[in-house]
């Protein structure tokens, strides 16, 4: 009999929680389930960790690893480092697996078939990693998992894909940041039956609505139950009281379409007859038997549990597919119960931490949790303080759950600075730059308070110490006099990414949105890459998702205009979403690269493009929202504005009375060429960050050169007033959607006396933009008048 540890195929009777270490937290918790508890799962075995190290070992796999790894100059170099873990994956998948091994998985999947009774059975392959002595790693979500596998070669070939998933970007980026060594962690594949789902669905063991844990919560569908989480089907919803195990609510919906299984392998989406889709997809008793199975898994794993569930249509038989915990409840009622405990402190006690840029204003206290790569943000939970190196697009699920949030580095125009003003989360950035990295000395599970509005973190809560004293309540009879906001010439407009916070801004004195970004749209709930989708099929989902975005904004800004910026990722960011590798090239700055309008017109992208479109007519044509315009980022040439211009056009998009294209003047060329430019265009937004950065050649975020960054220079203005002066020669307009505004209310002044149209500033300075721009074109009217004003010896003519 081989020893556990020594075991390269453990079956999941055999497998229990605390295995983690043999065949990572996805085989266990099966195992878990199969081994201790009453309830129906689908039969499996997982290969295990000594397995893995096995096959890395014996294929000298290691050494070649390790060589590569050690090869690398700059982890922070995202193309060095994605060329280097793209060889390692080619090396593990071209390796032959030992004869023993690649044999004992094959004899395993064919006993599997005799214990099911199904020659050749179809089968899920799902990765689960293992990470020992590696406290708080987590590795969720980089590896891969595969469905509708068949044969016993082929499960071998899927074991070895998944091997070589743990070689992501991102995973090793990871590891090697937190100094983990890549022996250190290992991989499991689970190899499960499938179930061929007429019915599936989610479960939780609390009400996650408004977090009743006398409850229980089932939602079903008909098919695969994938078209729940992507939104594409609204289940069927039962509320289930714990104690009895009786419904006690249900609502059932219509279901149009399903997704099925083909015959062979992959799946296909096809209508629900119509003598079924109007009725529940479950029977009473089968939903009181999933109840039942919900109660024993949270009983036994003594916490909420969120479930997944398939009804085989062969047998018409409940599996459970998956158990975890569940985390927003859980986390809440954990979050209140900190609170309460965590102990209060003087502003004369309290220790300064780090001090960096105070990039968006605001005092909060939590719980710091630190995170190396965006792999991890998974794990970030509501109300912490997140301290990480700097962001990106694909950090903003996280950012949106912050409390605060502390960087390295940075400054006032990173993104992390930018994205955080315009949330309203205190937020500082470039703490390295101020002589010691907050990753340094602030370690996951530490309380700490960011003073962003003065650029301090403390050790400890000290908040109630740092706030300012509450004005006391007027009394009875007292009159409050309302905010008053004076009509201005120059319109002040708000910049906007995320759409879930257009109605906490919505009665903010703003002539309309400025500048909405896409980009959140995408990180936010799209996750996947355009082409991806197409190639899958499901380009629909685009459309739909950034409509109902789009849409959200638009409705409720109405009738004030708003301003589409369409997308502007760089082919690094593409590559974070789901499926971009395969469409991304490797670019050594892709901030000079592959984005903005060069890409709409591209062979290799204009189907992707065409997807963005096709989400602007469906707000404006089918929605009815007219106040929908859009604007071009990064246009290099004139004739890109002309090919990206005659794309629109032939897709419906023509530039009319009621619906204007804008483009972003963020490049010299736009500025030197902006008479050229004009007969394409009905305006123009000046990105004063990406345009004083090109024309002082000075990298914004490199922290050796950052100081020479200043949207105020000369050579910035003279280019900004020489647009405005060209532009409205020809009738166009041009707004202002950068920093500088925000951050500097002299550049609003010099704006003004430039004559600009607009100025778009984020949501936490609307309110003292449009008190600034009033009493500045009050200046210059009283100027004017008595001919004594302050005159202004600086020339900006060039």
């Amino acid at each position: 009999m081989v020893e556990r540890e020594n075991a390269n195929v453990l079956w999941f009777d055999e497998l229990r929680r605390k295995d983690v270490d043999l065949v990572g937290g996805k085989s266990s918790s099966l195992g878990e389930m199969t081994s201790a508890m009453d309830v129906p799962v689908p039969y499996g075995f997982a290969t295990t960790a000594t397995a893995y190290r096995r096959f890395m070992k014996e294929t000298g796999i290691n050494d070649q690893v390790n060589a590569l790894l050690a090869g690398i100059k700059d982890y922070e170099d995202a193309d060095e480092l994605h060329a280097t873990c793209s060889k390692i994956r080619q090396i593990i998948v071209d390796a032959k697996m030992p004869d023993y091994l690649a044999e004992e998985i094959e004899d395993a999947y064919k006993e599997l078939s005799q214990k099911v009774g199904e020659k050749d059975p179809f089968v899920a392959i799902r990765s689960s990693a293992t990470a020992e002595d590696l406290p708080d790693a987590s590795f969720a979500g980089q590896q891969e998992s595969y469905l509708n596998i068949k044969g016993a070669k082929d499960v071998v070939k899927k074991v070895q894909e998944c091997y070589a998933s743990l070689f992501t970007d991102r995973a090793t980026y990871y590891r090697q940041k937190q100094g983990y060594p890549h022996e250190k962690v290992a991989l499991s594949a689970a190899v499960q039956m499938m179930v061929f789902s007429k019915a599936a669905g989610i479960m939780f063991s609390v009400d996650v609505t408004n977090g009743d844990d006398s409850k229980i919560v089932i939602d079903g569908i008909y098919g695969l139950g994938e078209y729940i989480v992507l939104g594409k089907v609204t289940p069927d919803h039962f509320v289930v009281d714990k104690k009895t195990l009786k419904i006690v609510d249900r609502e059932i919906t219509t279901k149009p379409v399903r997704l099925i299984r083909k015959p062979g392998s992959g799946v296909e989406q096809e209508d629900v007859p119509a003598d079924i889709k109007d009725k529940p997809v479950l029977t009473d008793d089968q939903v009181e038997e999933l109840a039942g199975y919900v109660k024993k898994v949270e009983d036994h794993y003594g916490c909420y549990m969120d479930m997944e569930y398939a009804l085989d249509e062969r047998t018409n038989k409940l599996w459970i597919v998956q158990a975890r915990p569940e985390t927003v409840w859980s986390r809440r009622n954990k979050e209140k119960k900190n609170a309460e405990e965590a102990p209060k402190m003087s502003v004369a006690d309290a220790e300064v931490v780090v001090k960096g840029l105070p990039a968006s204003p605001g005092l909060a206290a939590g719980k710091a949790h630190v995170i190396g790569s965006p792999d991890d943000i998974d794990n970030f939970k509501e109300g912490e303080v997140l301290v990480t190196l700097m962001t990106s697009p694909d950090w903003v699920p996280a950012m949106k759950k912050a409390k605060a949030i502390v960087t390295n580095n940075g400054g006032m125009t990173c993104h992390a600075a930018i994205v955080s003003r315009e949330m309203q989360i205190p937020c500082i950035v470039g703490t390295k730059s101020r002589g010691t990295a907050v990753m340094d000395v602030v370690k996951t599970g530490d309380v700490i308070t960011v003073d962003a509005k003065n650029g301090i973190v403390y050790k400890g809560d000290i908040v109630d110490s740092l706030q300012p004293k509450e004005a006391k309540p007027t009394t009875a009879g007292t009159t409050v006099a309302a905010e008053y906001f004076a009509p201005t010439a120059t319109q002040v407009m708000m910049n906007l990414g995320d759409p879930e916070l257009i109605d906490k801004y919505a009665d903010l004195p703003a002539d309309g949105i400025g500048l909405m970004r896409e980009e959140f749209l995408w990180t936010s709930y799209i996750h996947e890459h355009p082409l991806y989708l197409i190639e899958k099929g499901e380009p629909e989902k685009v459309v739909n998702m950034l409509a109902e975005g789009i849409a959200k904004v638009a409705r409720t800004i109405a009738p004030r205009p708003m301003v589409l910026r369409l997308s502007d990722f760089k082919s690094s960011e593409y590559r974070n979403l789901k499926g971009g590798e395969k469409y991304e090239p490797v670019e050594p700055a892709d901030l000079l690269g592959w984005r903005g309008a060069s890409r709409y017109y591209d062979p290799k992208y204009v189907e992707a493009f065409k997807l963005e479109l096709g989400a602007v007519k469906k707000v404006r044509n089918e929605f009815g929202l007219k106040n929908l315009n859009v604007m071009i980022p990064f246009v290099r040439t004139v004739d890109e504005a002309k090919k990206v211009t005659d794309i629109m056009a032939a897709e419906g998009l023509h530039r009319s009375a009621d619906f204007k294209i804008f483009m972003m003047a963020e490049i010299p060329s736009n500025i030197i060429l902006a008479d050229q430019f004009n007969q394409y265009v009905d305006g123009y937004s000046i990105g004063s960050n990406d345009l004083s950065m090109l024309i002082l050649g000075c990298d914004r975020n490199n922290d050796t050169v950052s100081r020479l960054f200043d949207e105020r220079n000369l050579a910035v203005k003279r280019a900004i007033r020489h647009l405005i002066k060209v532009a409205h020669k020809d009738g166009k307009t041009v707004s202002i959607c950068g920093q500088a505004p925000s951050e500097y209310p002299e550049f609003t002044e010099f704006l003004i006396q430039s004559g600009i149209d607009y100025v778009s500033v984020n949501p936490d300075m609307v309110k003292q933009t449009k008190r600034n721009v009033a009493h500045f074109e009050q200046r210059i009217v009283l100027d004017k008048a008595t001919g004594r004003g302050r005159q202004d010896p600086t020339n900006y003519e060039w």
